[in-house]
Order: C-alpha cells, then sequence, then structure tokens
C-alpha cells in the first residue's frame, strides 16, 4: 500500500513511525515530513496546506491511502477534494471537521444531540458578549471561535480579566480565530483525553491519555499545544469509558450521520471528568499532540488497515491490541515557547536519549543545519517518550532520556504526570 501522510510535528513522526511497521506498507510519502521522517519515507517539499498540489502528488504516485496529520488541511476541505478524485482520505470533510474548526458549532452539535458539556453563549461582537458576563459566574472561560494552536482558550478569573479577553480577541489577538468567540461555564474537574476512530457509521475506541497544557510547572501560565502526556490515566475508569462512549462519542456520530456529514477519521474528545460523570470541553478532529505518540508508542497491532478501513467505511469488524504497560512524554521546547523563541540552537546527544532502553524520541521541529548538525526549528521541539510497567516507571525513563541530551536553549516541564504520582502515593 502506497500511503501519504500530511504533516511534520511530533504526532506525524510517531504515525509514520507506527505505519513504517505495518507489513502492508511498500512506500510511504511525507508533505513535507520532518528530520526524524526521512529515514522513514520519502518528503516531498510541499506545505501541508497546498490542497492542489497535494493532490498532484496523491494521484501522480498512485496513492492508495492520504492520513492528514494535522487540523488546518482538513478545515481547508482536503478530504473533499480527494474524495472528488476516488483517493481514501483518513480524515473528515471539511462539514465534520466544523467540530474542530469552530466551537461554536461544536458546542450547538453538544445542544442538539443531549451530550453534555458547559453551558455556552456565542458572540459576534464585544459588546453583547461582555454584557453576558452577568449571567456567568467567575471563572469566566473565553474561547476564540476558530483554529488557533491550541492557545485560543482564556481562563478569566475576574470579570476586568474577562472584559480584557473578549477585547484581546475581537482586536485579532488570535487572528480569524476570534472573529467569533464563545463563552462557557467553567467546569471543575480533571481533564483526560479520549480518542475513536470512525468511517461515518462504526466506532472503534482508542485509549485514553492525559497531557499538560500549560507552560509551567503546576499547571500555570500560558496555555501551549502540549508539554507532556501519560497514559493511562488512572481516573478514566472502566465506567468513564462507558459513559464517555454512549453519552458523548456514539451521540456525535449518529447526529453528524443525520446531519448529512458523516466523520470519517480520528475524533479526539477533551473531556472534564466531573462528579456527575464525562462532560466534553472540546472536539478536535485529528490525533492530538501529545496524546498521539505515546498511544503509538502502545498500541499493538499494525495501525494501517486501521486507518485504511476508517477511510473506506469498512471499519466493522476492527480490533486493536494495546500493550498493559504505561507510556511517558516529556516535551522540550525552545525557551521563550509559547511565546517569541530563537531558531537554530545546537541539539547534542539525541542519541544517547534513543540508545536507552524502552526510549524513542519524536522529532517535532528540528532540522539539519549548514554543518550537518542537528538544530532547534520550532517552539515544542522534541517528544521523548518512553514504555513501562507503571506511570512512574515510565516518566522516570522519559526524563533521563531528557536529561542525555545536550541543548541549554530548551526547556521542559519537570512535574508532568503529577496528578498520576499523587494518586500512587
Amino acid at each position: 500500500m502506497k500511503v501519504l501522510l500530511i504533516g511534520g510535528g511530533g504526532r506525524e513522526h510517531a504515525l509514520g513511525w507506527k505505519i513504517a511497521q505495518s507489513p502492508n506498507l511498500s512506500k510511504l510519502y511525507l508533505i513535507p515530513g520532518n528530520t526524524g521522517l526521512n529515514d522513514i519515507g520519502e518528503s516531498l517539499p510541499i506545505a501541508d496546506t497546498d490542497i492542489e498540489a497535494i493532490l498532484a502528488i496523491a494521484t501522480e504516485k498512485s496513492i492508495d491511502l492520504v492520513i492528514v496529520g494535522p487540523e488546518n488541511p482538513l478545515a481547508m476541505g482536503i478530504a473533499d477534494k480527494l474524495a472528488q478524485n476516488n483517493i481514501p482520505c483518513f480524515g473528515p470533510t471539511r462539514a465534520a471537521a466544523l467540530l474542530e474548526s469552530s466551537k461554536g458549532y461544536m458546542k450547538d452539535v453538544c445542544k442538539q444531540a443531549n451530550i453534555p458539556t458547559a453551558g455556552y453563549q456565542r458572540f459576534s461582537q464585544a459588546a453583547p458578549a461582555k454584557a453576558s458576563l452577568d449571567s456567568f459566574d467567575a471563572p469566566f472561560v473565553i474561547k476564540a471561535d476558530g483554529l488557533a494552536a491550541g492557545k485560543g482558550v482564556i481562563i478569566a478569573h475576574s470579570k476586568a480579566e474577562a472584559i480584557n479577553a473578549i477585547d484581546d480577541m475581537f482586536d485579532g489577538a488570535f487572528g480569524e480565530s476570534g472573529h467569533e468567540i464563545v463563552i462557557e461555564e467553567f467546569m471543575e474537574g480533571e481533564e483526560v483525553s479520549f480518542f475513536a476512530i470512525c468511517d461515518g457509521e462504526t466506532v472503534l475506541p482508542l485509549m485514553a491519555a492525559q497531557d499538560h497544557k500549560r507552560v509551567g510547572e503546576g499547571d500555570t501560565g500560558p496555555n501551549t499545544g502540549g508539554m507532556g502526556a501519560y497514559a493511562p490515566p488512572s481516573i478514566f475508569t472502566d465506567t468513564m469509558r462507558e459513559q464517555t462512549l454512549t453519552r458523548i462519542i456514539n451521540p456525535t456520530i449518529a447526529h453528524m450521520q443525520a446531519q448529512g456529514a458523516p466523520f470519517c477519521g480520528v475524533l479526539f474528545a477533551g473531556l472534564m471528568i466531573t462528579d456527575e460523570g464525562p462532560k466534553l470541553i472540546e472536539y478536535n478532529v485529528r490525533f492530538g499532540d501529545p496524546e498521539c505518540q505515546i498511544l503509538m508508542r502502545l498500541l499493538g497491532s499494525d495501525l494501517l488497515p486501521v486507518l485504511h478501513a476508517a477511510a473506506t467505511g469498512t471499519l466493522k469488524g476492527h480490533r486493536l491490541k494495546w500493550s498493559d504497560q504505561a507510556a511517558a512524554l516529556i516535551v522540550l521546547a525552545a525557551k521563550g515557547y509559547p511565546g517569541a523563541y530563537q531558531k537554530g540552537s545546537v541539539i547534542q546527544n539525541l542519541e544517547k536519549a534513543n540508545a536507552l532502553d524502552d526510549v524513542v524520541v519524536f522529532h517535532a521541529g528540528t532540522k539539519v543545519g549548514e554543518t550537518g548538525q542537528l538544530t532547534a526549528n520550532g517552539g515544542r521541539v522534541l517528544n521523548i517518550t518512553a514504555t513501562a510497567p507503571t506511570v512512574k516507571e515510565a516518566l522516570d525513563k522519559a526524563y533521563q532520556g531528557v536529561d542525555v541530551i545536550d541543548w541549554p536553549e530548551g526547556f521542559c516541564r519537570r512535574d508532568i504526570g503529577w496528578r498520576a504520582l499523587k494518586e500512587s502515593s
């Protein structure tokens, strides 16, 4: 099977790493790929949002399956374009991708399908948004409606902060993503990420994981794309899993099908585990990053046939096997992230980290410099993953990997998995 993988981050490195293990793979093409993927497949210098160029390559190379990693090409309609040309695509249509690309749309789906979530209101102007604050209790959750790379959510602890957040969003702090906003009730609880592969009708549940979105230890500071993750989270019991499927995932898939926008791809439910059970925070329509990386470390089955089945509407009957071990991931990021950061600093000793038992390093933002040395080329630069019998042991191994890497210009959080460690102590 000839496969074209779209994207160039840590998530895509992990997907490529897993897909390359499949006996069903004959050739892997990458758009644009990254440094870590160069030994796995053939990178093509095309932007992952150049839909016409991607279609041309998929046609020229007689691609059997296109796998879309990031959200932007999906929001732009890459799956629709490929479907028009009879090329199977693992990823939702533009209409179904609205579950992520419009937070207001997603909340409306929850209301229509009776899916448990926080109360909300939608606004396209600042004045009525500010006036509505009297109907919410602090803290206030202010969200940009559109895609904002995981950073378009502000938790305001006072009305004054909420007013500033509203002004910032409508003034362009998140670009076009903030042309409309959603204000939500604040939900108390613990966050969990849950994933399911879908073909429009059939749902194949995957695993749950827990990530750390804040840049600072103790979950402080601004939101990032994710600073680390681990699985499995003990709070996500079998009962929670069943409630998530019956109250959230399955009703969503049925609703989207009834609306004429069947969902094909991976549905990523960001959940809040509350005293009343799981409630939906938001949907993403692609694998999480960094959660995907640890799911790939724990997956014991060949992933490629399942992705192809989802893309071709033949998912029914497929199963996946999972390791009974735990996995952990630590993000090494450039100093200054998620704000301004510098590119080009040299990273050394990566091979020593990869040589450690049960440690695999995925590239998220690197390049090979003119001198042949590995350099930083992004905000989140490296993902150090490890597996072990327990979460604590997996975290210890992952941090061992971090500590042998020589990169003074990088930083990481040192408290990834703190909830799991607290629960086990």
